[in-house]
């Protein structure tokens, strides 16, 4: 076996693991089974690749998605990894020389499916060739109590157990610890194999907004933050109609959902993931894009309208600043988004995990609704302990004033109890106003105790206090408009909770970000991406594949005039270097000689 951390150095060229890489692969190298809880940009795949490299065998790799499988293969490919696939995707003549080349041992890495390592016909097959290690990608997918279960990943089990001393590696960013202790349990991994590298992403900055005409602020947000971005959407049709609204200003911005023809929505996905980051393209899109997705300069995420769960968003705002450069997260909400996730749940979950799914729903609410420090709130939720505060979120950035609106929450609530719970927001505001509308007269509702019972600052806040109650589930809107009790109507009446609404600070007009990828206006660094654009667009590869625009900003510093200089700058590896080194080396002199 050969030694990682000089595998690191001269396949990748990174002098030094991070975080908790080599104690993963360490394990791995010994043969033991083990899953690592990784945060987005970690450097999980690291942790199989070097020891493929380093263990005899190939290593097999069970991941989801086509696109991400590619997306993989051709990173790896680019240090020298001899990768391939196995899918529906491929060829037969593709399938072929795989085959052939997996039964020569002269692959590395093979992915496959789920589905597909699950059968017995790849079973069979695998028993024939020798196993590295079996990595399992996207390891939260085998939890029934995760954000993402899916089916396939259960039937892995049977395959694993064939292949008792060959090491598995469970890899996830996204897990809180009861689908921890699950996928421990479904993939046979000891506890002792749990190593949890904690989920705190500091580069990201998270703001979280009310919905007020989100166009206007997706555009306000765009023309702040010129770099490329996914904007999440509910539906396909928001995406298609979104889409065309964003675009324009020279920003080109791209819808991607299921019900795009299928030729239309890869060409929109490789716009994007192509694009240097410069070109500050925008995919809007629902959740179907994403996970398949390695784009590392990704500057910002924004979403629509409220995610699935915590551990969605979680997973989603994620995708953004890959690179460790800074970018931002945009959640923008409404009330209705909880009303419509709370029907989904009861009438499309199965009982046995609906409590699980309101758990991590209360925790959107208690997200979007906070005071305090979001990123303590997201943390505080995968089992971690963070600091009060965190610098880096809108409310630790700006505190938001607070109003206790209680006693106007108990007004609204009463006013719904006693209306029989069959009205909405407008007729129950004219009710506490004492306003003798007809449908107030005509109920006989200006009869009741709560009729006039409010003042002018109560009634102001009637719509922000009914949206707070609607998200904490203690009011519920029905099909037909009118407004009944949730379970966390009564400790308000009680006065056993108080209601305390955040007041958004006015937006204040940033100035329109510079590159985060070349602050200081480097001419270097702008010669140094246009060669990295020209040699992807001759591969037919992303610039990002080439080269991250990190090991791009170092040989700008450094200016390494020779191969052998330009071999010490981190994530130049052997085959990098033999492959660009020389065309990056003559943009470097040619700028020295023109200074």
């Amino acid at each position: 076996m050969s030694d990682p951390l000089q595998i690191l150095r001269e396949t990748f060229g990174f002098a030094a693991f991070r975080g908790v890489q080599e104690q993963v692969i360490d394990r791995v190298m010994a043969g033991k089974h083990t899953l690592a809880v990784m945060p987005t940009g970690a450097g999980k795949s690291l942790c199989y690749q070097v020891p493929a490299i380093a263990r005899p065998g190939t290593a097999l790799v069970i991941s989801p998605l086509i696109a991400l499988m590619h997306d993989q293969i051709r990173s790896a490919s680019a240090f020298g990894i001899q990768a391939a696939s196995l899918t529906s995707a491929d060829d037969e003549a593709d399938r072929r020389e795989t085959l052939a080349r997996l039964q020569r041992g002269d692959l590395d890495l093979l992915y496959v499916a789920p589905e597909r390592a699950s059968t017995g016909g790849f079973r069979a097959l695998a028993e024939r060739v020798p196993f590295s290690l079996i990595a399992i990608d996207e390891a939260h997918c085998v939890s029934e109590w995760g954000h993402d279960f899916r089916p396939d990943y259960r039937m892995l089990k049977p395959l694993l157990d064939a292949f008792p001393d060959v090491p598995r590696l469970a890899l996830t960013a996204t897990a809180d610890r009861q689908t921890r202790a699950d996928i421990l349990v479904q993939l046979g991994i000891p506890e002792d194999g749990l190593i949890l590298a904690g989920f705190d992403r500091p580069n990201i900055r998270y703001h979280v907004r009310p919905r007020d005409g989100v166009p206007q602020q997706l555009k306000a947000l765009l023309a702040e933050q010129p770099g490329p971005g996914i904007v999440y959407v509910p539906s396909r049709d928001k995406a298609d109609k979104l889409a065309e609204q964003l675009g324009g200003n020279g920003r080109r911005a791209l819808p991607y959902h299921a019900g795009l023809d299928a030729r239309v929505r890869a060409a929109n996905q490789k716009i994007f993931v192509a694009a240097d980051g410069a070109e500050g393209t925008v995919m809007v899109a629902t959740i179907a894009f994403g996970m398949g997705i390695d784009k590392p300069d990704v500057r910002f995420v924004a979403h629509a309208g409220l995610p699935k769960s915590i551990e969605a968003y979680y997973q989603e705002t994620g995708r953004a600043g890959r690179d460790g450069d800074p970018a931002e997260a945009w959640l923008f909400w409404g009330a209705n988004d909880f009303s419509r996730a709370r029907r989904r749940i009861e009438a499309e979950v199965p009982e046995d995990r609906r409590p699980g799914e309101r758990q991590r729903l209360n925790a959107l609410a208690a997200l979007v609704e906070t005071a305090s420090c979001r990123r303590a709130i997201l943390l505080r939720h995968f089992g971690e302990t963070p600091p009060e505060s965190c610098g880096n979120c809108d409310n630790c950035l700006a505190p938001p004033a607070t109003i206790d609106a209680t006693e106007a929450a108990r007004k609204l609530l009463s006013a719904a109890f006693r209306t029989e719970m069959r009205f909405g927001i407008q007729h129950l505001t004219d009710v506490l106003a004492g306003r003798e509308t007809d449908k107030v007269l005509g109920f006989g509702h200006h009869r009741l105790s709560v009729f006039g019972v409010a003042n002018e600052e109560e009634l102001a806040l009637v719509k922000p206090v009914a949206r707070a109650l609607i998200a904490r589930d203690a009011l519920r809107p029905d099909d037909y408009g009118g407004l009944s009790f949730g379970p966390g109507a009564r400790p308000i009446l009680r006065g056993e909770e108080k209601v305390e609404l955040v007041v958004p600070p006015k937006r204040q007009r940033r100035a329109r970000a510079g590159r985060e990828a070349n602050p200081e206006g480097d001419p270097l660094f702008e010669a140094l991406r246009a060669c990295r654009r020209d040699l992807a667009k001759e591969a037919g590869m992303p610039p990002y594949v080439v080269f991250h625009d990190s090991t791009l900003r170092e040989m700008a510093a450094l200016k390494p005039a020779s191969l052998t200089a330009l071999g010490r700058v981190s994530g130049v590896g052997a085959a990098k270097l033999e492959r660009y080194g020389p065309a990056f080396v003559e943009v470097i002199r040619a700028h020295d000689e023109a200074a």
